[in-house]
């Protein structure tokens, strides 16, 4: 619809109208509530079309003129209910020759009783196209001559053939006789990534849009390697895409040492937050017997009594033998970090086990403890011979200590690998934990929550001290009077 249709102009309007429907821009109003558009015949002429020689509304606009891969994007800059500042998004238009580049400014009424947008669009055709010539350019020229390890890459849109530069069959360490399909290709990228993969590909067809990944892969010498899986759309005077070209690059040196580097910085803060700990600890618990000891001797020394003295006295024995232990407690987790640099060595796990049971065999006897355990998914380990058999010891005495009244214990342990990693579960049918009341303390020092005696609340802290010194770490899932589940990744 032209302004020149309204009814009885003024001549101010008569020449605004004028100004308006000559503008090289395609202005137009569109009523949110009724659907109804207005396009003034600028609008027309930037498609190629005379005033009226299209329908004007809302859903010829929507079905016929807008590109399908574009009327999400669209259909949101002008639907924002929030929308106070102008939006501006670039769209495909079909025009009288074909789609073409056009960008979309849209601005709803400050009126909020008026449910109008307001907008315009300007053909940006020629820059779209100069954008990604240029783009395509600098990736084929510069990024190919970065490193020796790159391959260049085409995927035709219509086709899907996929064309592969020898570079590239190098990567895959295949033959360059061999014709891959796109689906092949993507088969050589790890399972978890290759819908990732797929996705960006489609996404780059539909909607030109580019992509640049790092993602494992697997040759076809069975490596895996890391590799950069870049690319950019090539778009036709239409704007279509209608092939993708693109790099492979191996980046699998560069991306050991940024994940290894990483790696250190993530293990030095945990060490830090540990020593953070240790020191705390220290800090808490010898002040603590230092103070009731200073106490008691104060008191020692201003008792006359004999037999006050005597009670004094007794009082001191019992701190100095609590603190003496506390320094041996303190004294063990020191070792567990001077022991980090000792030489691992390749253990068998049933051994160690079997060495930690035999030294626990009378425990075991006494409350007709069955053991169960099966190594054979990983039956060895690069690890501290000492740690192992620490954390061996501390979890079967732990379940031994633990166990339910009512009936005999049931120990199970077995190893397994997944991933690279190599993982030990460890679970019993004792007593159990509360983790909604106690999880955030069960690897605390000095934690018990159970009323047995001979609880100290350090074992666990030792084998979660022992786990993670060596980069390892340790997770717990229990259930009140059912049982206990540790899931150990020691590498």
């Amino acid at each position: 619809m032209s302004f020149t249709d309204d009814h009885n102009p003024t001549d101010s309007a008569s020449q605004f109208t004028h100004v308006v429907n000559n503008t090289n821009a395609g202005i137009w109003e569109f009523n949110i509530n009724t659907n109804e558009v207005k396009w003034y015949d600028g609008f027309y002429r930037v498609l190629g079309y005379e005033p009226g020689e299209i329908e004007s509304s809302y859903n010829y606009f929507f079905e016929h003129l807008l590109y399908h891969g574009d009327k999400a994007t669209y259909t949101k800059s002008i639907t924002e209910r929030n929308q106070s500042n102008i939006s501006t998004v670039q769209i495909r238009l079909l025009t009288k020759h074909g789609y073409q580049w056009f960008e979309s400014s849209s601005q709803r009424s400050a009126d909020p009783s008026i449910p109008k947008v307001y907008g315009f669009i300007v053909n940006i055709n020629a820059y779209k196209i100069a954008e990604y010539q240029a783009a395509q350019k600098d990736l084929w020229l510069n990024e190919a001559g970065k490193l020796a390890k790159v391959a260049l890459w085409e995927i035709e849109a219509h086709s899907m053939n996929l064309i592969l530069s020898k570079e590239g069959y190098d990567i895959f360490e295949i033959s360059n006789t061999v014709s891959l399909t796109v689906d092949e290709a993507i088969s050589f990228f790890e399972p978890k990534y290759r819908t990732q993969v797929s996705s960006a590909i489609e996404n780059t067809l539909r909607s030109c849009h580019a992509f640049d990944l790092e993602l494992p892969f697997r040759t076809a010498k069975n490596r895996v390697i890391w590799v950069r899986f870049k690319a950019l759309p090539i778009i036709d005077n239409l704007g279509r895409c209608i092939s993708i070209r693109g790099i492979l690059q191996d980046i699998n040196e560069s991306k050991k040492r940024e994940l290894t580097t990483q790696s250190s910085l993530t293990l030095s803060h945990d060490q830090n937050k540990r020593l953070q700990n240790f020191a705390y600890m220290v800090s808490h618990n010898l002040r603590s017997h230092t103070g009731n000891l200073d106490f008691m001797v104060n008191l020692y020394t201003e008792t006359d009594s004999a037999e006050e003295r005597l009670e004094v006295f007794e009082h001191i024995k019992a701190i100095s033998s609590s603190l003496n232990t506390t320094v041996k407690h303190l004294e063990e987790i020191v070792q567990i970090q001077a022991e980090i640099n000792d030489d691992k060595t390749v253990i068998q796990f049933e051994t160690t086990f079997k060495q930690v049971m035999s030294a626990l065999q009378s425990n075991i006897t006494d409350v007709d403890a069955r053991i169960e355990f099966d190594f054979s998914e990983s039956p060895e380990i690069n690890y501290i011979p000492a740690y192992l058999e620490s954390i061996f010891q501390n979890l079967l005495t732990n379940s031994i200590k633990y166990r339910q009244q009512n009936h005999a214990p049931l120990i199970k342990c077995y190893t397994f690998q997944m991933n690279g990693h190599i993982y030990m579960i460890f679970e019993d049918n004792g007593v159990g934990i509360d983790l909604e009341r106690h999880g955030d303390k069960v690897f605390g020092m000095y934690k018990t929550f159970h009323k047995n005696a001979d609880a100290k609340g350090i074992g666990l802290f030792i084998t979660r001290s022992q786990v993670e010194s060596l980069g390892g770490t340790i997770k717990i899932e229990s259930t009140v009077n059912v049982g206990t589940k540790f899931t150990l990744k020691l590498t």
